[in-house]
């Protein structure tokens, strides 16, 4: 994948091609030591929402599931630690290892509404692709959920978040809405700004919401979302 934004026209554009894959891939958390906390927030909640979205997409496999399944719980153990102390090593080598799967996850299962809409976001804004993701997250987990139980209410994506859930609480018992309150209140305690920091007005809403229905991404979310309900996500992500 090789992401470029267009500045003028202001629309992120992805180039999918044989050509731009590495046929070498370094992965060495050392690197990545020192990082500033801001940074390491930002990417570690992209890392987390490619993996989230990757175990909910209607393209998930036991492949994906499986680096997804790895991956969750080393974020949710290790994020706030790599934030807080960006030269602890095993922290730092849980984040680097998640985020590897993460891109491995994404690139065969797919997105879903939060990267769907970060795109025409980051376009349209100044806006650090990570930061948005982790901001519209609890809230595209929250739509889908409810639109998950009014219509599939014991369907494969339910059970899938509640999965979540319990990977990122370590609680057999949790659910959906303990995902929901988790990666809420873990964005919150990094300092990830709303949406809205970033210029985005109400007025924003509705060629954002276009954007975001033409997009790939959304294309994985596992339920079809309404302009209505992306509008509502956006809404209540500023």
């Amino acid at each position: 994948f090789t992401i470029i934004t267009d500045e003028t026209r202001h629309v992120k554009m992805a180039i999918v091609d044989k050509h731009v894959t590495p046929f070498l891939s370094v992965n060495d958390s050392s690197m990545m030591e020192g990082m500033p906390a801001s940074l390491t927030a930002a990417t570690g909640m992209d890392a987390l929402t490619q993996l989230i979205e990757a175990f909910v997409s209607v393209r998930a496999n036991p492949l994906t599931d499986g680096f997804c399944r790895e991956g969750i719980p080393r974020i949710a153990r290790s994020l706030r630690k790599a934030c807080e102390d960006g030269e602890c090593a095993s922290a730092r080598e849980d984040m680097a290892l998640a985020s590897l799967l993460s891109g491995l996850a994404l690139a065969n299962a797919g997105l879903g509404a939060a990267h769907g809409i970060a795109a025409p976001l980051g376009g349209m804004f100044a806006a650090p692709h990570g930061a948005v993701c982790a901001a519209l997250l609890p809230h595209v987990i929250t739509a889908n959920a409810a639109a998950l139980r009014r219509s599939e209410p014991e369907g494969e994506g339910l059970r899938r978040y509640d999965e979540v859930g319990r990977m990122l609480a370590g609680s057999d018992t949790a659910s959906v809405t303990d995902a929901i309150r988790w990666t809420s209140e873990l964005s919150r305690d990094l300092g990830i700004p709303k949406i809205g920091s970033y210029g985005v007005q109400a007025t924003d809403i509705p060629a954002l919401v276009e954007g975001a229905l033409k997009s790939s991404s959304i294309k994985g979310n596992p339920i079809t979302l309404t302009g209505e309900q992306v509008g509502e996500i956006l809404a209540t992500a500023m």
